[in-house]
C-alpha cells in the first residue's frame, strides 16, 4: 500500500543545536531502507548551527532517533546533495540534502 508523501518532518526540538541569535543551516536529512524503518520517518529537516558538519549532523539524528537508528548508522554511508561523503567533518551548505544510505545486498 503506497501511502501520499507528506513531505520532510519538521521536529521543533532543534532549538537547543541552534539558538535564535546564531546563524543556523537547515538540512533535508533523507532516509532509506533500514535507515528509514529505524528513524521511523521518510526525511526530517534539521536545524543545526552554521557551523555543522556531517557528523554533526548525524550525531544529532542518532541521539533524537534513540531507539533503533543508532545501530543502523554504525553501517550506513552518506550522500550530501548527491556526492558520497567520505569527511565526515565536511562543512554543511544551508538547505542542503543528507542522504543516509544502509548497505545495500545484491548485485
Amino acid at each position: 500500500m503506497n501511502t501520499p508523501d507528506t513531505g520532510p518532518t519538521v521536529h521543533p526540538d532543534t532549538a537547543d543545536l541552534a539558538p535564535a541569535d546564531e546563524h543556523v543551516v537547515t538540512v533535508l536529512v533523507r532516509y532509506f531502507a533500514s535507515a528509514r524503518a529505524a528513524a521511523g520517518v521518510d526525511s526530517e529537516l534539521v536545524r543545526l548551527p552554521a557551523s555543522a558538519s556531517v557528523g554533526d549532523a548525524v550525531e544529532h539524528v542518532r541521539r533524537r532517533h534513540t531507539d533503533r537508528l543508532p545501530r543502523v548508522l554504525d553501517a550506513c554511508g552518506f550522500l550530501l546533495d548527491g556526492v558520497a561523503v567520505r569527511d565526515m567533518t565536511r562543512s554543511l551548505p544551508d538547505g542542503s540534502e543528507l542522504d543516509i544510505l544502509p548497505p545495500f545486498a545484491g548485485g
